[in-house]
């Protein structure tokens, strides 16, 4: 009989789940449905009310979610326990593609290879950077006011107008004079479009596409730069590749920052693309008054805590942009100086390569 009974139980039980599973999938498909139906409904008012229904619901299950995790932390705090892990959001930089070239601290190949490029007797301070700015042939309106802002920026810069030598030529005069990289300005209708970066005497050389330009007197309540030397940031620069390509950037600046000037150039890369940013640390003393106790009868105590509520300075930091400000993309990088017919390219952008949002390179 004992048996007889706990099969039934059993069956009973078996056939409760069956029940809840069938409820669950029947809200699922009418979820669903409703999903399909928002975006299939041809009158307008009946699908936007349904799509606010939707969002009502969504936001519903937002602010009961919200409530559980405050709940939990004050359970957690009230017990001593640990806090729960909060939920790191997904966006397209944490969900990237995995790629193999990416550099890892314990990477000795790497650090090898560091000490033996063409970049390593200028990172270790063995030679002072010299670098040659020039434009291309045609130059153009905007050109020269971002050159000047360019030479404002890197310490030990000087401009030579190109006229109409080959860049061959100015290489090698560049080699000849003793500098260690040459930066190209090219223009296109009036507008500064590329920059191509070379290391000299070896390379490599850098082709980067130009945007969104933004010189020193469009920026508003801009600053102007001292003629210390800047201190350089460079973020993200995770690859092989990008970390070349950060170690080029890198040899353009001088290694030894003068903090006192508080000048700050920054090259940040997201997405593959590079931001450039130019500031300045400010460092000011606001006055703060304390709360002041208001009562309608005023006695000594009062007037005492008056008088220490006197104001107080407190000092506070913060940036200033010097500009200019505008954005890079690595179209192509090259070994040796520059050779349009018989250099080789280390990389090189292509359409195909971007086949999906979450593929980068640097």
């Amino acid at each position: 009989m004992g048996a007889k009974r706990k099969h039934s139980e059993a069956i009973e039980e078996s056939a409760e789940a069956e029940e809840y599973h069938k409820e669950r999938r029947e809200e699922e498909k009418t979820s669903r449905k409703r999903q399909v139906l928002a975006s299939t409904i041809k009158n307008k008012d009946k699908r936007s009310a349904v799509y606010a229904k939707l969002k009502q619901e969504k936001k519903r299950d937002k602010r009961k979610k919200a409530k559980s995790r405050e709940a939990a932390e004050k359970r957690a705090l009230e017990l001593g326990e640990e806090l729960p892990p909060k939920k790191a959001p997904r966006t397209i930089e944490n969900t990237r593609e995995v790629d193999e070239t990416v550099c890892k601290p314990d990477d000795e190949e790497l650090f090898a290879g560091n000490d033996a490029d063409e970049f390593s007797g200028i990172l270790k301070q063995e030679v002072i950077p010299k670098i040659l700015i020039t434009t291309c042939r045609f130059n153009s309106s905007r050109g020269p006011a971002f050159i000047s802002e360019l030479l404002s920026v890197i310490p030990n810069a000087h401009y030579f107008r190109r006229g109409t030598y080959d860049l061959k030529k100015i290489v090698e005069y560049a080699k000849n004079k003793d500098f260690t990289s040459i930066i190209v300005v090219h223009t296109n209708r009036r507008e500064p479009d590329a920059l191509l970066v070379m290391g000299l005497p070896d390379g490599p050389t850098a082709h980067f596409k130009l945007s969104r330009l933004v010189l020193r007197k469009d920026i508003k309540n801009h600053g102007n730069p001292t003629s210390h030397k800047p201190e350089l940031v460079l973020n993200n620069f995770t690859t092989r590749l990008g970390h070349r390509v950060g170690r080029l950037i890198q040899s353009i600046f001088p290694q030894d920052p003068n903090f006192r000037g508080r000048r700050v150039v920054t090259f940040h890369n997201q997405r593959d693309f590079i931001f450039f940013r130019h500031h300045r640390y400010i460092f000011e003393t606001k006055e703060t008054k304390l709360t002041e106790i208001k009562a309608k009868k005023t006695t000594e105590k009062d007037k005492e805590k008056e008088d220490a509520s006197a104001p107080q300075g407190k000092t506070i930091a913060r940036l200033q942009e010097c500009g200019p400000r505008f954005t890079l993309k690595l179209v192509s990088l090259q070994h040796g100086t520059f050779d349009t017919k018989g250099g080789e390219f280390e990389w090189v952008h292509k359409p195909e390569m971007d086949t999906s949002r979450r593929r980068f390179f640097l």
